[in-house]
C-alpha cells in the first residue's frame, strides 16, 4: 500500500481528464488479482480513509468495525490476549459461554460449523490470557481462573481443542431444520470436528477419546415457521378460553421444569455436575418432559388452527414450539444472541399444500425466507444481530414491501451487502444474485441507518479477497417504497438525489394503446447491457420471420418522443439507474417506465443531441450484429445478437449529455460512464448477449 501510484495513475486522482489509463489492468505489485487502475484507485483511498479514522479514534463501536469491514473476531482476540484487567477477562469469558447463536434453518450445519471456528480462537485466548495471570499470582488470588483450568486441564478431556470445541457445541450452537436426515447430518460434521482434535492411544479406554456430547436438544428436527414461538403467542391462543390463563401457567411451569432439566443435562456432560455417568437418566427425564409439554402444546395447535385429523396434522406440519424447545434462552435471556443461515427461497404457493400458516405480517411477500426472517426476529433478544443469505429481489420488487416494514419496524441499524450469480456465484447451487443482510434488532424504534455495498462481482481468482473488501455506505435517505438501492459511493448517493428532483419519468410519456412507435426490449438476459431499439430486432423460427418471446414493446405517441427515450434507455446512466432499482436479473416494464425524466423541459439543444446520437447508435448496433443461429424444442432458430460494447463510444456520448441535463459533476460523469466497466467490456463479453 506503500507502493507509489505511476504518474499516469497518480494525475488522475484529482483530475478527471487523467484518467485514460484507469481501465487498463494493474500489475501485480500494485493489484490483486484481475483488478484494473481503477479498482487499486478505490481501493487505496479506503484504506487511507479508514487508517485515518483509526488514528484519530473515530471507531468507536461495534457498528462501526461492520460500516468499515474490519475484523471484528480479530480485535476481540487481540483485546483479550494483552488485557491486563482479570475482571474484564472473567467476564468476557463468561458471556462467551452463555452466548448462543441459532440457525432457524441449518441444514447440514454449513453455518453452524463457521460459527464454531470463528469462537475457537477466542475461547484459546481466554484460556491461555487465564494461565498467565494465576502463572503470576499467588495461589487462590484468581480462583475463577483457577477453577476453569482444573476443568480444561481434567483427564476426562484429551487436549484443549477438544474441551474448547465440546463447550462450544454444548454451550453456544442450536439449529432446527424441518429435514431429520439433515440435522444428523449438522450433529456429525460437528462431532467429526471433535474427533480431529484427538490422537488415538491404544492405551487408555476408548483409544483416549472422551464420550462424545449429545446435542440432540441443541441441534433439532422440526418446522420453523409452525408453532408457538413466543409466550405471546401463545397467550394470544388462549385469548377466547375461559381456562386460558390457568392453562398458560400450567405450561409455563412444565417449560421451566424441561429448561432446568436441559441445563443440568448439558452442565452434566460438561464436567460440571457431580454424576458424569448419569447423563443417560438425564436425557430420558428431559425426552419424557419434553415429550408431554410438546404433546399439549401440539394438541392446543391443532386445535385452533385446523380440521386435519390430529395424527395427518403432525406429520404435515411438524410443528416446533420455540419457547418450550428453548425455554431457559427464550424466557430467561429474552432470546438468542445471533441468528445466521441461508433460509430456503421457496414459494410458500409451492409447500401450501402440505402445511398452512397465519399470523405472519409478511405473509403477502409469498416466501419462505421473508417468514424465517420474521420468526426469528421473534426469538432474538433486543440488541441482537441477524445474518442471513437471502435472494437480492427482498430489497428491489414491491411484493417485499410487508417483509421490508417488519424488517425497518425491528431494527436500529441495517447492512447489506449485494452479490451478482455471474461471472462467479456466491456459494455453489446459487443460481440468482444474492444479498447479505445483518441486522440489529431493537423493537422499540424504526430503522435509523441503512448501510449498502456495491452490486459485486467478481472472477474466481479473486474470491478469496472478496469479502476482505466489502466497502458500505450509510444509504438510508434513497430508501423508497419496496427497493433499497444498492448505493456504495458518495457520486452515486449524489447522482441518485439529482435524478430524484425530477417529477417526471419515461411511463409518463408512454401510451396504454398500441401506436405506430414502438420501442423493442428484451425482458430477460442482458446482464451487462439493456438492448433498447426503436426497430424490430431481427428473428426467424425454422426459416420464416417470426418475434422472440423474450421480446416486448413500449409505446409513444410521436417519434422524437420515442428516439429521446431509445437513447436514454440505452445509456450508461439508466444501466446504472437500473442496477441501484432491480434485481438486475429481469427486465419489468416498470424498470424502464420509472426511469426520471421531464422531456418537455430538456433543452432543445440537449434534445437534438439525443435525437442524433439515437440515430448513429441505432445504425452502428444494427452494423455489428450478427444473425446467430441455435436450436430449441420449437425449432431452428435465428436471431440478431447484438455487440452493445462495441458502440460504447456512441453510448458515452449519451452519457455526456444527459450529465448536463441532470447536472452531473465531472467525477460523477466518470463514475457512470465507467461504472461496472471491467465486467461490461471484459472477455465475458466476448460472446455478446444471448437469446436464451
Amino acid at each position: 500500500m506503500d507502493e507509489k501510484l505511476p504518474p499516469e495513475i497518480a494525475d488522475g486522482i484529482n483530475d478527471v481528464s487523467m484518467r485514460t489509463e484507469w481501465n487498463k489492468s494493474a500489475p501485480t505489485e500494485f493489484a490483486l488479482p484481475t483488478e484494473i487502475w481503477r479498482e487499486v484507485v478505490d481501493r487505496r483511498n479506503r484504506y487511507s480513509e479508514i487508517r485515518s479514522k483509526i488514528s484519530n479514534g473515530e471507531i468507536t463501536a461495534i457498528n462501526d468495525f461492520i460500516t468499515y469491514n474490519l475484523n471484528i473476531r480479530q480485535f476481540a482476540q487481540d483485546v483479550v490476549e494483552n488485557t491486563t484487567d482479570p475482571e474484564f477477562l472473567k467476564h468476557f469469558y463468561k458471556s462467551l459461554n452463555s452466548f448462543t447463536i441459532i440457525d432457524p434453518t441449518c441444514g447440514s450445519g454449513a453455518f453452524l460449523f463457521a460459527a464454531m471456528n470463528i469462537l475457537e480462537p477466542l475461547y484459546e485466548s481466554c484460556i491461555q490470557r487465564m494461565e498467565n495471570f494465576v502463572a503470576e499470582a499467588t495461589k487462590g488470588k484468581y480462583k475463577f481462573f483457577e477453577e476453569v483450568l482444573e476443568q480444561v486441564k481434567s483427564p476426562e478431556h484429551p487436549n484443549l481443542s477438544y474441551f474448547i470445541y465440546k463447550s462450544i457445541i454444548l454451550r453456544n450452537l442450536y439449529g432446527v431444520d424441518i429435514m431429520k436426515e439433515a440435522v444428523e447430518i449438522a450433529k456429525l460434521r460437528l462431532f467429526l470436528k471433535l474427533v480431529a482434535t484427538v490422537e488415538v492411544d491404544y492405551r487408555k479406554p476408548n483409544l483416549g477419546l472422551e464420550p462424545l456430547p449429545d446435542i440432540d436438544f441443541n441441534i433439532r428436527a422440526g418446522n420453523t415457521l409452525v408453532g408457538f414461538a413466543t409466550e405471546a403467542e401463545l397467550e394470544k391462543s388462549l385469548i377466547e378460553d375461559l381456562l386460558g390463563s390457568i392453562v398458560k401457567n400450567e405450561i409455563e411451569e412444565k417449560c421451566d421444569i424441561v429448561a432446568r432439566a436441559f441445563t443440568r443435562y448439558k452442565d452434566i456432560q460438561l464436567g460440571d455436575g457431580d454424576d458424569y455417568k448419569g447423563f443417560k437418566k438425564a436425557k430420558e427425564d428431559l425426552n419424557i418432559r419434553l415429550a408431554e409439554l410438546n404433546h399439549e402444546l401440539n394438541l392446543l395447535l391443532h386445535k385452533q388452527s385446523t380440521a386435519i385429523i390430529y395424527a395427518d396434522w403432525l406429520r404435515t406440519h411438524q410443528p416446533f414450539h420455540w419457547f418450550a424447545e428453548f425455554y431457559e434462552i427464550i424466557h430467561y435471556k429474552g432470546g438468542f444472541d445471533v441468528v445466521i443461515g441461508n433460509p430456503p427461497y421457496v414459494e410458500y404457493s409451492t409447500v401450501k399444500k402440505f402445511y398452512t400458516l397465519k399470523d405472519f405480517d409478511c405473509l403477502s411477500s409469498g416466501n419462505l425466507y421473508s417468514f424465517v426472517i420474521e420468526r426469528a426476529i421473534k426469538i432474538q433478544k433486543e440488541n441482537s444481530y441477524n445474518g442471513m443469505i437471502i435472494p437480492l429481489s427482498a430489497y428491489c420488487t414491491d411484493r417485499m414491501a410487508s417483509f421490508q416494514k417488519v424488517k425497518f419496524e425491528n431494527c436500529s441499524e441495517l447492512f447489506l451487502s449485494y452479490y451478482a450469480e455471474r461471472p462467479s456465484k456466491l456459494f455453489e447451487g446459487a443460481e440468482r444474485n444474492l444479498v447479505i443482510s445483518l441486522f440489529k434488532k431493537n423493537g422499540k424504534t424504526k430503522i435509523e441507518k441503512t448501510y449498502t455495498t456495491y452490486y459485486y462481482k467478481w472472477n474466481s481468482a479473486f474470491r478469496d479477497f472478496l469479502f476482505d473488501n466489502i466497502s458500505y455506505t450509510e444509504a438510508k435517505a434513497t430508501i423508497i417504497t419496496g427497493i433499497v438501492p444498492k448505493i456504495s459511493t458518495n457520486e452515486e448517493l449524489s447522482i441518485i438525489k439529482n435524478l430524484r428532483t425530477v417529477k417526471k419519468n419515461i411511463g409518463f410519456y408512454t401510451s396504454r394503446s398500441k401506436t405506430n412507435h414502438y420501442l423493442y426490449y428484451r425482458n430477460s438476459g442482458g446482464r451487462y447491457w439493456k438492448i433498447i431499439t426503436d426497430f424490430q430486432p431481427k428473428f426467424f423460427l425454422n426459416g420464416k420471420r417470426g418475434v422472440s418471446s423474450r421480446e416486448s414493446y413500449l409505446y409513444f405517441g410521436d417519434i422524437k418522443t420515442l428516439k429521446i427515450t431509445v437513447a436514454l434507455l440505452n445509456s450508461s446512466t439508466y444501466y446504472w439507474y437500473y442496477i441501484m432499482h432491480s434485481d438486475a436479473r429481469t427486465n419489468n416494464p416498470s424498470d424502464l417506465k420509472e426511469f426520471p425524466i421531464d422531456i418537455e423541459n430538456i433543452p432543445d439543444n440537449l434534445k437534438n443531441n439525443l435525437l442524433i446520437v439515437c440515430d448513429k447508435l441505432m445504425k452502428d448496433l444494427d452494423k455489428n450484429s450478427i444473425m446467430q443461429p441455435a436450436k430449441y424444442q420449437t425449432g431452428n432458430v435465428e436471431f440478431q445478437q447484438f455487440f452493445p460494447q462495441k458502440s460504447k463510444p456512441i453510448i458515452d456520448e449519451i452519457d455526456t449529455v444527459l450529465a448536463e441535463y441532470y447536472g452531473f459533476t465531472a467525477e460523477e460523469l466518470d463514475f457512470i460512464i465507467n461504472y461496472d466497466i471491467k465486467y461490461r467490456m471484459g472477455k465475458e463479453l466476448e460472446n455478446g448477449e444471448d437469446e436464451e
